[in-house]
């Protein structure tokens, strides 16, 4: 559903992307993270035609970026994405159901259901005197009004409170479930790991990491063995009345079993504890440009 090949985004000798290269299959959920200033957002921006990317390509949907059929078929959820501030919900939402040529019966009904399924109540106070939180889930309907095969959504929890943030989460992993393809960028790598079925980890410009979490982690992460015996033994620690060696490899974890056999005692439990894509993300930019996980 979405194809970039070595988009490149120039400002002046500034080089904002350079050469960003992947793919996102239909029904994929597809994160793209990096610290600020990695070019997250110029990404995202060239993929849904809003900026043209100085050399390569973006296509969605099988449309090229800068084809107007492509608008019919993307939703765009900008970081920031200030509001009609007198209109109500449902007069901003009919306004661009109109703009997309959406029957007026047909984006009743879908301004309805959204906006009961966001749980938003104030449909018809002005959306100046609405709170942030209310505001975005406005924002996300407004994505939907077209019924998109694709959403490109750029930090879609950006400065809400936890109880809200997590509702956002939760509700697109409800579109996922629905068969919509989504791209988007998060600072908070908890919800990314959670909802993303693959990763991108941007860094000054570039892709320096991709894959699934397994693929990341067994590129650049670590993982490590929790092992418990009931008697002390070399570099371990008491821990509730047994004994705790962390090691990182199995050729380790037989030594401990070994050494606790030798001691009088045996191995009660086996715990393995992988890198958090926080942990992974660090390791990548502590890396600087590194081998990309395919």
């Amino acid at each position: 559903m979405i194809e970039a090949r070595d988009l490149r985004k120039e400002y002046g000798d500034f080089v904002a992307v350079d050469g960003a290269t992947f793919s996102v299959e239909r029904g994929e959920v597809f994160g793209l993270i990096g610290p600020n200033g990695a070019g997250k957002t110029t990404t995202l921006k060239m993929l849904a035609g809003l900026l043209e990317p100085t050399s390569g390509t973006a296509t969605v949907a099988g449309y090229g970026a800068t084809e107007p059929e492509m608008r019919t078929r993307l939703g765009f959820l900008p970081e920031e994405s200030p509001l009609y501030e007198e209109m109500t919900p449902r007069t901003y939402l009919r306004f661009f159901a109109d703009l997309y040529d959406v029957p007026r019966g047909v984006a009743e009904r879908r301004i309805h259901d959204t906006l009961d399924e966001l749980d938003l109540e104030h449909r018809d106070r002005q959306l100046g005197d609405m709170s942030k939180g209310m505001k975005r889930k406005v924002a996300i309907a407004r994505s939907l009004i077209n019924d998109p095969d694709v959403l490109i959504y750029d930090e879609p929890a950006s400065g809400l409170d936890p109880l809200t943030t997590n509702y956002i989460i939760e509700f697109t992993e409800g579109l996922a479930a629905e068969g919509k393809t989504i791209v988007f960028s998060a600072h908070n790598l908890f919800h990314v790991e959670s909802i993303c079925d693959r990763v991108a980890i941007m860094n000054e410009g570039e892709i320096v990491a991709r894959g699934d979490l397994a693929t990341l982690q067994a590129e650049h992460g670590e993982t490590e063995y929790h092992v418990y015996t009931t008697v002390e033994v070399p570099d371990s620690v008491r821990e509730n009345g047994r004994y705790r060696r962390v090691v990182s490899d199995m050729a380790a974890v037989e030594a401990t079993r070994e050494a606790a056999r030798e001691a009088g005692g045996e191995v009660v439990d086996i715990r393995t504890e992988e890198s958090s894509l926080e942990e992974v993300f660090l390791n990548v930019a502590q890396m600087g440009q590194g081998p990309e996980a395919e």
